[in-house]
């Protein structure tokens, strides 16, 4: 039956896990889920309000919040399958970026949208 599973790249290696575990690594995949949708509303609102902000600014920080939330269910899948593989395997947990990305993209966002306050 462990064949049926997908991604079949995960579940043909190792063993079957503390389900415990398994399920903590789904909500975690999950909780990226939900933010890259809490990411992608505020970057539509942003452009859709039409505040009076410095234009490109605002659209700039618009488009980091927007691409951010586009690329961040794909890292979280990435993420989720190596974590998964990792503890069928019995190996070490990887590292993940996508706090850092994360960080990142708030504060880019943060810093134009700043800018574009003080600029208008």
């Amino acid at each position: 039956m462990t064949g049926r599973r997908f991604p079949a790249a995960v579940y043909a290696r190792g063993s079957e896990p503390d389900a415990r575990f398994t399920l903590a690594n789904e909500r975690t995949f999950l909780a990226w889920i939900r933010t890259a949708l809490g990411l992608l509303a505020c970057g539509i609102a942003l452009e859709l309000l039409g505040l009076d902000l410095h234009t490109g600014l605002r659209l700039a920080a618009s488009l980091a919040l927007v691409v951010s939330a586009v690329a961040l269910p794909l890292l979280a899948w990435r993420d989720w399958m190596r974590t998964e593989r990792a503890l069928r395997s019995g190996d070490p947990l990887p590292s993940s970026p996508l706090g850092i990305m994360l960080a990142l993209a708030v504060t880019v966002a943060g810093v134009l949208l700043l800018l574009a306050l003080l600029l208008r």
